[in-house]
């Protein structure tokens, strides 16, 4: 196989990894974006204040991205000294990106689920936060096994 495409397969992992991540946290932001909103809108109606924190938690699906870029930087790294291994990069670039891409969806999920409670309640802020944490613990695995096996 000639060089090039030895490194352009490489470099395709790469970018499956941040675009799988992004496309989660797309998906992800969106839900809790939609709850987010929503939730302001049933303060305005009631005469509540609404609660700036719930930014905090539709944006939280975000740093899903952040790690599928640190994959795709690695990789291109690694792929750069050897390209022959582009079956292992690739291959950790899509199951990496993947498992960002549901870890955003699924924060996105709870964090909908947040939004909703802490508009009504405007209490348990700090448990939700803890919730996402717990989410978010997954991508991190996964970026920190993705790093291990190159």
């Amino acid at each position: 196989m000639e060089q090039e495409l030895m490194m352009a397969l490489a470099k395709a992992g790469g970018y499956a990894a941040v675009g799988l991540a992004a496309i989660g946290s797309s998906m992800g932001t969106g839900m809790a974006g939609a709850a987010a909103i929503g939730a302001w809108k049933k303060c305005y109606q009631q005469d509540k204040p609404a609660p700036f924190l719930l930014l905090a938690m539709a944006g939280a699906p975000l740093s899903q991205t952040i790690y599928g870029m640190i994959m795709m930087i690695l990789i291109n790294g690694a792929a750069a000294d050897n390209p022959q291994n582009w079956p292992l990069y690739l291959t950790i670039g899509i199951f990496g990106g993947l498992a960002q891409m549901v870890s955003a969806t699924f924060q996105g999920k709870a964090a909908a689920g947040g939004c909703n409670s802490f508009a009504e309640t405007n209490q348990g802020f700090a448990n939700d936060l803890m919730i996402l944490g717990v989410i978010e613990t997954c991508a991190i695995f996964a970026l920190v096994f993705s790093i291990m096996a190159m």
